[in-house]
């Protein structure tokens, strides 16, 4: 369903440009974006929401006249959450499709097999999820650019949260990989910094990603009895492993639950009445937070179309094919490494706000949002109430702190 799925020029755009000649039918040829998600297996939601948020991004566009006088065309592939896949697929997208700019990644092991691969490809790459810091940190390379909150974004709101309770003493359930594992590891450090006096397990829980019985990490858990636990499960992992917290009391036990994605609408909108409230959960977008026209018409466009919020995944992937028009229109041309320059320093009205894509690392400034889960009747979802909304200035480390400086 998903995979060669292209989305082309309305017909009009097709005729006019057949009849007018050779010399017309060249400036309308389409622009291409090649785009790369989980559309299968136990994520493939986040593919799904990806699509959405682009596909309405390049109708949007398309109906205004398009960038340049042309018409945007999208070609998505299906990475299967596998590093090799992704990079045949970033490789078939250049070489075979001849797309002008790719886009996507969801997971960061993913994410960390492909971006040094970019470089081989000249071809600018905007990531919309995946998480990792090392893709603009000790990875980063000229050609590729993150528009979403990487985990130190994210995870620094979460101890910001942390640090505003009484818990001192914290453990984790996070997945056996990198994002799992970073997690862990940027919570401690931030929180540390925060809170001296917080101490951390020296046997947190790891589970596999896929994992299907999370009780043996919900017991040892309860058992621990901590103050506090930080959870960076996220998709259908972290819905299963709610499902079963709640089966076993894990959250009417006395300690702080913070989940770094417990808020994305993906997990939310599984759970419905499931979600427990007075639970602290975070997103790297939150629908009902931005204050701006942009954020308003893309909610109204999103809900009109589909009936539900859009997701942070949505929202990046919307914003990433924005981006792309910006830099674009700013080159003045198509030429992809026009395109690559464009985009370093370069700053644009999204729905989460203004972004800007760092000259030294390529990372856009942004923050998440965190807030604690309240049942609606009016809301489909489960609402954050308080809700806090963190500055990507006060949530991303210097670039010196990255380990990449591509402005040198």
């Amino acid at each position: 369903m998903h995979k060669h799925l292209t989305k082309f020029a309305s017909a009009i755009a097709v005729a006019a440009s057949l009849a007018a000649g050779s010399s017309v039918h060249a400036q309308e040829e389409p622009i291409k974006i090649g785009a790369i998600y989980i559309f299968s297996g136990v994520a493939a939601t986040y593919g799904e929401f990806a699509q959405r948020g682009a596909d309405l991004a390049v109708e949007e566009i398309n109906a205004s006249g398009g960038v340049l006088g042309r018409p945007l065309e999208i070609t998505y592939e299906d990475s299967q959450i596998k590093a090799q896949t992704a990079i045949q697929a970033m490789r078939k997208l250049v070489y075979q499709e001849e797309v002008d700019v790719l886009m996507g990644l969801d997971s960061s092991g993913v994410a960390t097999g492909v971006v040094p691969i970019v470089p081989e490809v000249q071809t600018p790459f905007i990531i919309t999820h995946a998480a990792t810091p090392d893709v603009t940190g000790k990875l980063c390379n000229e050609w590729t650019y993150r528009v979403s909150v990487n985990i130190n974004q994210n995870v620094k709101g979460a101890a910001t949260m942390a640090a505003e309770t009484d818990a001192q003493t914290w453990t984790t359930v996070g997945p056996d990989y990198a994002f799992g594992r970073q997690s862990w590891d940027f919570f401690q450090q931030y929180l540390g910094e925060l809170n001296p006096d917080a101490e951390f397990s020296d046997s947190p829980s790891f589970p596999a990603f896929g994992t299907e019985d999370f009780t043996p990490f919900i017991n040892a858990v309860i058992d621990a009895q901590p103050d506090g636990v930080f959870v960076s499960l996220w998709g259908g992992d972290l819905v299963n492993f709610i499902r079963q917290a709640s089966d076993l009391g894990f959250f009417e036990q006395d300690f702080e639950v913070i989940m770094s994605l417990g808020a994305a609408t993906e997990v939310l909108s599984a759970l419905g009445d499931q979600m427990p409230e007075g639970v602290t959960v975070g997103t790297r977008y939150w629908y009902a937070g931005p204050d701006n026209p942009t954020n308003d018409a893309f909610v109204k466009a999103y809900r009109e179309r589909h009936g539900t919020p859009p997701s942070y995944n949505a929202q990046n992937a919307y914003a990433a094919v924005y981006a792309y028009k910006n830099a674009i229109e700013t080159a003045g041309e198509v030429d992809k490494a026009a395109i690559r320059d464009a985009l370093s320093g370069m700053t644009f009205q999204a729905p989460i706000g203004e972004v800007t894509f760092r000259e030294g690392d390529h990372q856009a400034v942004v923050g998440p949002a965190y807030g604690v889960t309240r049942d609606d009747p009016d809301s489909e979802i489960a609402m954050l109430e308080p809700l806090r909304l963190l500055a990507g200035e006060d949530v991303t480390p210097a670039v010196e702190d990255t380990g990449c400086n591509l402005a040198q």
